[in-house]
């Protein structure tokens, strides 16, 4: 009995364990969010989530959304974030699949933690809708 007893322990260990991307990147990273000027909403318009840039929001790496940025005055953007391999998550699986962490592996890929998160930080110059106005006519007189 003690034999399984160890034998499971060290399992369940070695599953944990094999799961390096998941232990030592984590699945969330803080997107940041910065405008020129400052003071803009950021929404992620799949989920409602909001803050005033400067600023930064808290998303599962494994997610892909879209960011609305608005202030009153200029144009609004919105941004595609995508989630890609990351250099360091694919060092992680390879990892997991030297060590024969197959389970790790699957974790890994499973929860997200090979990616990143792109654009990071979104970091955009808003234009003046007047500015805007402005170009459009200087091109309709000429």
């Amino acid at each position: 009995m003690k034999k399984i007893i160890v034998f499971l322990g060290t399992a369940g260990l070695s599953i944990v364990l094999n799961s390096c991307a998941t232990l030592t990147r984590g699945t969330e990273e803080a997107l940041e969010i910065k405008t020129d000027p400052p003071g803009a909403t950021a929404k992620i318009l799949q989920t409602g989530e909001t803050c005033q840039t400067p600023c930064a929001l808290i998303k599962k790496r494994k997610d892909e959304f879209t960011v609305r940025i608005e202030k009153e005055g200029y144009k609004p953007l919105e941004v595609p974030v995508k989630s890609v391999i990351a250099e360091s998550g694919a060092a992680g699986m390879a990892g997991n699949v030297i060590l024969g962490g197959i389970i790790g592996a699957g974790i890994d890929a499973a929860t997200g933690a090979t990616k990143k998160l792109v654009p990071n930080p979104i970091d955009v110059k808003l234009e003046k809708i007047d500015e805007i106005i402005k170009k459009n006519s200087e091109n309709i007189k000429n």
